[in-house]
């Protein structure tokens, strides 16, 4: 049985499996073996309606430690709701399995998955796990919603990230709508770019920290994941009407860095609002001597608080999106 993925004549093939319309498929990616020979392979639910539409990919666990996302596509399809009326969704709820296996960013070699795009058979662990997600997967989505968080203890308020030049992207990140939109540019040998390079739609959503499932964090992912579904004639999802927010725009965004090793103290919570000048937090030596505050430089948000206790001197304390752009 062939693996390449391909459409031919509205057949949609996947890993060697013909998708039949109205029909729903649990399939396995095979990418690597343990030393032990027993192949490791990545699961992916397919669901495929009787109408053709769209194809959208919800994926997650690009890094082994980044749990909320993980939830956030296991609730969507313990609540059936990536079973699509037109259209084809696929899930991958855990794309990085070994990094999973251990609660780890990186891969068994060391490397980080979203460095590895757009990969190469020959190449690395995570160089062949990025090879064949872009062989088998990605050349039959239309558009594909990556679920991240913050590393180690550096919680992201929720926000969508996109390249504000890509008029697409960003249209789609507002339909997403979160509560933050930020600009960001493209990282070399990232899953985005690879992406974008053929032609795709993604969107990065980013939210909560790692090895931990934030309920928030988690029905935020659900609910832009909605949306998406239903701008394409998907679903018909009603949604909270709570949620009729116009997501705040920010055009550039500076990290604040720890002044002095020590206790640290934050005096702002995520998301909120703050002024130049405004006392952030402060660090302490544990013996009583020094305190030193972290100022706001400019008038921003906050889109990244470390929940660490205690810092080293230029630590990324408080990530400050700044430049709000006007609707």
């Amino acid at each position: 049985m062939s693996s390449r993925s391909k459409i031919q004549n509205k057949k949609l093939i996947i890993l060697g499996q013909e998708i039949v319309p109205g029909k729903n498929y649990e399939l396995n990616l095979s990418v690597a073996k343990l030393h032990t020979s027993t192949p490791v392979q990545i699961p992916i639910h397919v669901n495929r309606a009787k109408e053709d539409g769209p194809t959208v990919v919800l994926m997650a666990g690009m890094h082994g430690d980044e749990i909320n996302g993980i939830e956030i596509i296991r609730r969507i399809i313990h609540r059936k709701l990536n079973k699509p009326s037109k259209g084809t969704v696929i899930c991958i709820p855990i794309f990085n399995i070994f990094g999973f296996l251990n609660l780890k960013r990186e891969l068994p070699d060391g490397r980080d998955l979203n460095r590895s795009f757009p990969g190469s058979p020959t190449g690395s662990l995570a160089s062949q796990f990025a090879y064949q997600f872009m062989k088998e997967i990605a050349p039959i989505a239309d558009v594909i919603i990556d679920f991240h968080t913050g590393a180690s203890q550096r919680n992201n308020f929720a926000q969508i990230r996109c390249d504000y030049d890509d008029q697409r992207s960003l249209e789609l990140a507002r339909i997403f709508n979160p509560p933050l939109i930020l600009d960001s540019n493209v990282i070399s040998k990232t899953i985005r770019e690879a992406i974008q390079k053929i032609g795709k739609q993604y969107l990065l959503f980013e939210g909560g920290k790692a090895n931990s499932i934030e309920d928030v964090i988690v029905e935020e992912g659900i609910n832009g994941a909605k949306l998406i579904l239903n701008h394409f004639g998907m679903r018909s999802f009603k949604i909270d009407i709570s949620l009729g927010r116009t997501p705040i725009c920010l055009r550039e965004s500076k990290w604040l860095r720890a002044p002095h090793s020590g206790l640290f103290l934050a005096k702002v919570q995520n998301g909120n609002f703050i002024k130049k000048g405004e006392v952030l937090g402060i660090v302490m030596d544990p013996f009583g001597k020094i305190e030193r505050k972290v100022k706001a430089p400019k008038d921003g948000v906050i889109i990244c608080l470390n929940e660490a206790p205690t810092v080293y001197k230029g630590d990324a304390i408080f990530h400050i999106g700044q430049e709000i752009v006007e609707q």
